[in-house]
């Protein structure tokens, strides 16, 4: 849950509420002010700033100030000009729907990148590869999208699956142990499903990395790390889930790839092997041609005879 909805949903004394709404006119005014200045400014005592922040569930001020301003700059960031609800309007012509769906998903993924942390993808990278078994737990469309990244860690000898039948998640669960990798991708790290899901998780051992908006929810209290995805959509008033699908495919490809890059030269070779033997597809087409042209930088003593 965003900050600017959790203020919704708490009630505030007058004096809070001067504050509340002075924080809500320009997040910029409070960044460089201190709790003296903002008091003053609000016409309330320095001490109803400190309520509003525990009320808000922070120690104290400046780490809900911290919290606010960067969750403020990030939504006021890459989609100035994008509705990720709404990218198209009913009169726009063909040519200009793709290029607006384009300019969306090269936004979202600028979006996402910038909400990645060094720490928590380093750390994601080493659960997946360090687990003798990856399970993704996920719903709806997402599940589609997770599929594609179970087929590629599997290429490269990497036991993973998505748990699809509905119904099955509790028993999928409990066949995890301290050995496995769990993946829980949800938009709202609300999920009814996933919440069931995690208490069976943490009792069988198994490690979690959540993938959810931002803000504050139940998955990311519980993982062991968090990725976040880019955090522009409603719940339902929207076309498609354009930004949710596009942020997290994007996130996963960059899970496969740092994993891939662990043992680069041998997965490398490992698929280029594979691929000369059972991969009997032609085309016309030079871009396509294997053969001496490519150069793919392998060493001799990872390819099979």
């Amino acid at each position: 849950m965003l900050l600017t909805e959790k203020i919704e949903e708490i009630t505030f004394s007058p004096a809070e509420t001067n504050v509340i709404n002075y924080i809500l006119t320009d997040y910029t005014k409070i960044e460089d002010t201190t709790v003296k200045a903002i008091a003053k400014e609000t016409f309330v005592h320095p001490s109803t700033l400190i309520r509003v922040a525990k009320k808000l569930g922070f120690h104290g001020w400046n780490d809900f100030k911290a919290a606010f301003v960067k969750e403020q700059q990030y939504l006021h960031n890459h989609f100035v000009q994008t509705d990720a609800n709404l990218p198209f309007v009913e009169n726009d012509s063909i040519l200009t729907i793709a290029q607006k769906i384009a300019s969306l998903e090269q936004a979202t993924i600028a979006d996402t990148l910038s909400l990645l942390e060094h720490k928590e993808l380093q750390k994601a990278t080493e659960l997946l590869y360090q687990s003798k078994q990856i399970k993704i737990f996920t719903s709806n469309a997402n599940l589609l999208i997770s599929q594609d990244f179970a087929l590629k860690m599997r290429r490269i000898k990497k036991q993973t699956s998505a748990a699809e039948i509905i119904g099955e998640q509790v028993y999928d669960a409990h066949s995890t142990d301290e050995n496995t990798c769990v993946l829980l991708i949800s938009y709202t790290g609300e999920n009814s499903m996933l919440k069931r899901l995690l208490p069976i998780l943490k009792q069988q051992g198994a490690t979690i990395i959540a993938l959810t908006g931002i803000g504050e929810n139940t998955l990311t209290k519980f993982a062991d790390c968090h990725l976040h995805l880019a955090t522009r959509e409603k719940l339902y008033s929207k076309i498609s889930s354009y930004t949710t699908s596009t942020s997290i495919s994007y996130l996963l490809d960059i899970l496969y790839s740092t994993v891939f890059a662990k043992n680069y030269q041998k997965n490398m070779a490992h698929l280029v092997a594979i691929g000369k033997e059972y991969d009997n597809r032609t085309s016309t087409s030079p871009v396509m041609h294997e053969g001496s042209s490519a150069k793919l930088q392998i060493t001799d003593s990872f390819i099979p005879n």
